[in-house]
């Protein structure tokens, strides 16, 4: 599993972020053009998330991402993690989308 920054991930600009933190997590502030996909419906979205590029999953403090990255991957789909999560993310001050 490839993983990453919070820094990185700013510096990078990917095309795909998906948070899989829960709805009301992701409401209270996500990294601007995240998509919520909560970890646990993460096995719905497998034939959507295998068509994405440039793929990273980012949650609060980098577990869930984690998790839902190597499952990912054990279903042959290349995924990013976001060491650090959300909260790293806000700790450095940088911004955050509300829906």
């Amino acid at each position: 599993m490839h993983s990453i920054t919070t820094a990185q991930l700013a510096a990078a600009s990917p095309a795909n972020v998906i948070d899989v933190r829960e709805p009301d997590d992701f409401a209270s502030g996500h990294v601007p053009g995240a998509r919520n996909i909560p970890l646990a419906t993460v096995p719905d979205h497998v034939d959507e998330l295998r068509e994405l590029e440039d793929l990273h999953l980012i949650c609060q403090a980098g577990g869930r991402s984690a998790r839902a990255a190597a499952f990912l991957e054990h279903h042959g789909i290349e995924a990013t993690n976001v060491d650090g999560g959300t909260g790293t993310w806000i700790a450095e001050g940088r911004p955050v989308a509300h829906p």
